[in-house]
């Protein structure tokens, strides 16, 4: 076997490994979400996750790939591995969605969105940052570090969420006279099953974005790339927690989980640039806007059953500026720029389709159906069926 032959093969190996971890994420944000949401919802979660997964992966292999990469060809490794890798990604942008307007969503209007967000809105955002490059030497021409997506993927799908959000409005008796009613967790045991399945998911989705292991070089990049991704999820685990205990003198586990993948979030951006103590300061940073992020979206009554928001969007846009501030290479600008750039975009397509699929197909459930639960309507099976259904 030649040394080209070899490296291919290994690349190869280790692109399909990290495209497994990354699928991972699918189980994790199903029972994080499922754990979140109350017991009369959990089927209606748990299938649109699995439609979530299947359709806008669909989406992405008949349309969405040639959009984003312009070609098929790959030389250092097979390019069906590269097309499987970079499927893996794009669920991740729709479930951010998914999550934060469980509860009141319905699944075909939901499920068309999917399909454009596959096929189109994600593949436009990868064109002009990882891809092909359509607003090469224009004004608009994007050079903004971001390795695995805090502002591609990440970001993406929490300005969709925001728009969605806009348009569906908040779950039935989630504000009463100006008041936040609360609605506990349904079973944190999911919640943390699921919020561990995204973090080890992160190591493929962080390290595989490095794109070789087939050279010592490489191999330590990887390896860097991992570490510095779990001490920022360490750390805005840590931070979250400290700052609940300090304030309520109480321990959070389900702030405590968001404070860890704020900080996963948050190094994304950058996780193969820094040193093995940046993404402490990085993931600490994480963890706090989360913990402050939550009650400003609820304030704004922008109703986040998984606080998608603080998690996705708000350290999306914290990871990929601080590759600007950390990193001497990386220029700020640039990153606020395509920060900038991506928002808008995403944002404003996501606003005008979801308003356009919202006229035709109601992405809201009518508030009977809410208090039933959508698993009833929808879905026809409980996912607690022995269980009284809580209003």
């Amino acid at each position: 076997m030649s040394e080209f032959d070899f490296k291919y093969v290994i690349d190869t190996f280790f692109t399909l490994f990290a495209m497994v971890l990354i699928i991972f994420m699918v189980p994790g944000f199903a029972m994080l979400e499922a754990g979140l949401v109350r017991t009369k919802n959990v089927t209606a979660v748990l299938t649109t996750n699995v439609m979530i997964y299947a359709v806008a992966s669909t989406a992405f292999l008949l349309l969405g790939y040639e959009l984003a990469f312009g070609t098929w060809e790959k030389v250092e490794y097979s390019m069906w591995a590269a097309f499987l890798f970079q499927m893996a990604f794009v669920g991740k942008t729709i479930n951010i969605m998914s999550g934060g307007v469980s509860e009141r969503v319905r699944m075909i209007p939901l499920a068309i969105f999917a399909v454009v967000m596959g096929g189109v809105i994600y593949p436009l955002v990868v064109n002009v940052t990882w891809g092909a490059n359509l607003l090469k030497d224009t004004f608009l021409e994007l050079h903004m570090f971001d390795l695995a997506g805090s502002t591609v993927i990440h970001s993406t799908g929490g300005w969709a969420l925001l728009a969605a959000i806009m348009i569906i409005g908040a779950r039935k008796g989630r504000y009463k006279n100006g008041a936040i009613h609360v609605i506990p967790a349904s079973n944190i045991p999911l919640v943390v099953l699921g919020a561990l399945l995204l973090w080890i998911g992160w190591f493929g989705f962080n390290g595989g974005s490095v794109g070789s292991i087939s050279t010592k070089e490489a191999a330590d990049s990887v390896a860097l790339t991992i570490l510095n991704t779990n001490t920022a999820g360490l750390a805005g685990a840590i931070v979250a927690g400290l700052i609940m205990y300090v304030r309520y003198k109480l321990f959070d586990i389900t702030m405590i989980l968001n404070g860890a993948l704020g900080g996963l979030v948050a190094i994304t951006a950058g996780a193969n640039l820094y040193d093995i103590h940046t993404p402490l300061l990085i993931g600490i940073v994480g963890g706090v806007l989360v913990v402050f992020a939550v009650p400003v979206f609820d304030k704004l009554k922008l109703d986040d059953p998984v606080g998608a928001l603080s998690v996705h969007l708000v350290n999306g846009i914290w990871g990929t500026l601080a590759v600007g501030i950390f990193v001497d290479k990386i220029s700020f600008m640039d990153q606020l720029k395509g920060v900038a750039v991506v928002a808008v975009f995403a944002f404003v397509v996501s606003y005008i389709v979801i308003f356009a699929i919202n006229k035709l197909i109601p992405f809201r459930a009518e508030d009977d159906m809410q208090v039933q639960g959508i698993d009833v309507v929808e879905c026809g099976v409980e996912a607690y069926p022995e269980f009284k259904r809580a209003i």
